[in-house]
């Protein structure tokens, strides 16, 4: 069964239009977004990659700096908490939390592995042979993704 089209439904959420707003307004602005984004956001972002890649990023960059990031809101949120000098907003004009990315947390690990400590499998997904291959080689695609920058 598939449920959507193989994306995250908050990072389908980006547009191009809030990328022109930030551009607009705040001149140098550097746009961040996850590989998961539509091609066009993908396009108009100046980085594309992982969260990792995104945490990176801020590394070299001097206070005050305008970045605008395209994926999960808590992942946004903390790296702006992280980087309190430099001014990081999420890419949509409205708040969309991500219910099963905000159970990922250290709560919730350790609950897991306590489980599996315990010998009791929890929360298991199971697919056919050809899904696991098919989602493999994308786990593997995201994960050798270094980051790519449009505007080099």
């Amino acid at each position: 069964m598939i449920l959507w089209k193989g994306h995250c439904s908050v990072h389908g959420r980006f547009t191009t239009d809030v990328i022109d707003e930030l551009r607009a307004k705040h001149e140098g602005i550097n746009i961040l977004v996850h590989p998961e984004c539509t091609h066009e956001v993908v396009l108009k972002a100046d980085l594309v990659g992982s969260d990792r890649v995104h945490h990176q990023d801020h590394r070299g960059r001097g206070a005050g700096h305008h970045t605008a990031i395209g994926t999960e809101l808590n992942s946004v949120q903390r790296l702006a908490n992280a980087h309190p000098d430099k001014n990081i907003v999420f890419l949509d004009r409205n708040v969309c939390y991500c219910s099963t990315m905000n159970r990922i947390d250290l709560p919730h690990f350790v609950w897991a592995m306590e489980n599996l400590v315990a010998g009791n499998v929890v929360n298991q997904i199971t697919v056919d042979d050809e899904t696991e291959q098919h989602a493999l080689v994308a786990l593997q695609r995201m994960l050798d993704l270094p980051g790519k920058s449009h505007r080099d």
